[in-house]
């Protein structure tokens, strides 16, 4: 059988599924539980320090007949130092982490302070990108040099956008080379899983990787 929701259950009143409103997050969140890519964005602010964001939420596309390579970030908080640094920059770097690193990038939450060079800060290395004006973190073992292209609210008056980023050149370690979806590769960003038909007092994030299942054919 499968279970149907339309409003939030009474189960979750009162827990984290629903007070975590307050952050930007529903409930149906939660319930359906759809992991996203992880990834650190590094800019540069406007006093010339690296600036660095962990972001997830966000999807990665083909677009002008295969003429460009484009990532959506789907929540970037107007009133962060990442939206302030790519709308003056207009330029950014998508850095993608394996499990080694994770702690790391994870620790720019908390080194996020206008005053500081945040991926110092947090244990990592600043690299000068190629073919844009912005900082690398050298540790992780993927690197996007995006553009930026266009932003747009969700929902009229709200305190996140999209932001539309092209990505112009890549940097891949040759460890990566010939496998970026395994046990090292890419990171998935599994946000507090809930069942509400057995909600539990506390929950928890996970970082997943990929298990390939199905060849679906060779062309």
């Amino acid at each position: 059988m499968k279970y149907s929701y339309k409003d939030m259950p009474e189960s979750m009143k009162g827990t984290y599924g629903d007070f975590s409103k307050n952050f930007g997050f529903s409930w149906m969140e939660f319930v359906a539980t759809i992991p996203s890519p992880l990834f650190l964005v590094t800019t540069y602010k406007s006093n010339g320090l690296p600036n660095a964001c962990m972001q997830s939420w966000a999807t990665f596309t083909s677009a002008n007949h295969g003429k460009g390579f484009y990532a959506i970030l789907t929540s970037v908080n107007k009133n962060g130092h990442l939206y302030q640094s790519i709308n003056e920059t207009k330029e950014a770097v998508i850095n993608f982490m394996s499990e080694e690193h994770h702690a790391e990038c994870m620790a720019t939450i908390q080194n996020n302070q206008f005053e500081k060079d945040e991926i110092t800060a947090s244990g990592l290395t600043v690299e000068k990108a190629s073919w844009i004006n912005a900082p690398m973190a050298r540790e992780c073992f993927m690197n996007l040099e995006c553009k930026y292209v266009w932003e747009k609210e969700i929902v009229p008056g709200d305190d996140h956008v999209m932001l539309c980023l092209e990505v112009v050149g890549i940097h891949i370690d040759e460890d990566h080379m010939a496998d970026k979806t395994g046990e090292n590769g890419i990171l998935y960003n599994i946000h507090y899983p809930m069942n509400p038909e057995k909600v539990t007092k506390t929950g928890h994030d996970y970082a997943a990787v990929l298990q390939k299942k199905i060849d679906v054919g060779e062309y």
